[in-house]
């Protein structure tokens, strides 16, 4: 086997794995998850299992990470199509990032609503502080230098709404029902900062 097949077949694994973990934390929380069920899923081996990831909490807070880095991805990307397309206003460039992340919270809707659910391990909570405050600090820059600048609180109230607005739209009974909240919550956004 060469190299390159070997890892291959690890990320593989490394990917098989991570969706097994979801699969499992979602179905059971965290704390009624095992890394043997996880393994099992995954159809690998424990010992692959320990390999890839020295404990739970590892298994957990890198499919949090790679959740994470999804929903800024979209966001972002949802922010520079829109300026790519002449829009000018930061408020509604944030509004299109906000959108982009409200979507993502749909369609990965049991991951979302496990890691907004602030269940996890010991220092979860901690580390989803941590990660609100880059948002923050990313969304701050995103916005800055575009017509009508927002303050650094509107960007703070924004940006908890988007949170609190994704556990919503995560939980909601269907596609439809939670279109119609994102949409609620998008023109509630705008009304904060009206154009007049």
């Amino acid at each position: 086997m060469t190299e390159a097949t070997g890892s291959k077949r690890a990320q593989a694994t490394r990917a098989a794995l991570l969706e097994a973990a979801g699969e499992v934390f979602t179905a059971s929380g965290y704390d009624q998850a095992s890394m043997a069920a996880i393994a099992e899923r995954a159809g690998a081996s424990i010992g692959s299992l320990y390999h890839h990831f020295v404990a739970k909490s590892d298994l957990y807070i890198t499919l949090y990470n790679e959740y994470n880095r999804r929903q800024q991805h979209r966001s972002a990307k949802a922010f520079r199509t829109a300026l790519a397309q002449g829009e000018e206003d930061a408020l509604r460039l944030y509004i299109s990032g906000a959108r982009a992340y409200l979507d993502g919270c749909w369609q990965e809707r049991k991951l979302a609503r496990l890691f907004l659910s602030g269940n996890g391990p010991a220092g979860f909570g901690l580390l989803t502080r941590e990660r609100f405050r880059e948002w923050l600090t990313a969304n701050a820059t995103l916005v800055n230098g575009h017509t009508r600048p927002l303050s650094d609180m509107l960007v703070l109230s924004l940006t908890a709404m988007s949170t609190e607005a994704g556990r919503e739209v995560a939980a909601a009974p269907s596609k439809a029902k939670a279109g119609l909240m994102i949409e609620e919550v998008l023109e509630l956004m705008g009304r904060l900062y009206p154009t007049s």
